[in-house]
């Protein structure tokens, strides 16, 4: 059965879905619980799973991002959301020198499975500090996967893999005019390989 939901809707069943599956994952971030995200994406999560899982943290990207970070070497399965990729540039250090060089720094005994998403890309009268797009520069960075969904249907089905079997740090970039797009997701429980091609049509031999 499928039913027609928004993108942030799409993005919250993800997290929920996971967070009920596994109690190792949590979601911290900038105005992630009290205020249910900057734009609603977990609405509701503090009140099903608590403060000791949904967390607000200070206006610190740096201090938080290595929080996870830390969290998710020591066993637990974290993600990290950025109120918008402008603002992780503070929080490089973390992701680029330890997240995404753990398993390689371990010699493949410490993974990092993180998820770090937020809104990304051009919005709303948000001005140029606000508005860059950061796929390829993350994407040019070794140790890490760059995901950025077009679609409700992908983001859920992405989000779920990245939160439930990616073992590395994955970049989840969300288009910040596309929260409110709608489609047709599926009641049922599925996830989306990441590295995988969908090929859309086939060219002609």
């Amino acid at each position: 059965m499928a039913r027609i939901i928004a993108f942030r809707e799409a993005l919250r069943e993800a997290m929920n879905e996971e967070m009920r599956r596994d109690d190792r994952v949590f979601l911290m971030g900038e105005e992630v619980a009290e205020y249910n995200g900057a734009y609603k994406v977990s609405q509701g999560m503090l009140a099903e799973f608590g403060p000791k899982r949904v967390l607000d943290t200070p206006i610190a990207e740096l201090g938080f991002t290595a929080v996870g970070v830390g969290a998710a070497q020591r066993g637990l399965r974290p993600i990290v959301e950025f109120m918008t990729w402008n603002f992780a540039v503070l929080a490089l250090d973390q992701i680029l020198n330890t997240a995404s060089k753990m398993l390689a720094m371990s010699g493949g005994q410490i993974s990092c499975p993180i998820v770090f998403r937020g809104g990304n890309g051009s919005a709303g009268q948000l001005g140029a500090q606000h508005s860059t797009a950061f796929e390829s520069l993350y994407a040019n960075i070794p140790g890490i996967k760059v995901v950025s969904p077009s679609n409700p249907y992908d983001a859920k089905g992405l989000l779920k893999q990245a939160i439930r079997y990616e073992e590395d740090p994955v970049i989840y970039m969300e288009s910040e005019t596309m929260y409110g797009d709608k489609m047709e997701v599926p009641e049922e429980e599925y996830y989306i390989e990441l590295g995988k091609a969908d090929v859309k049509k086939k060219a002609m031999m």
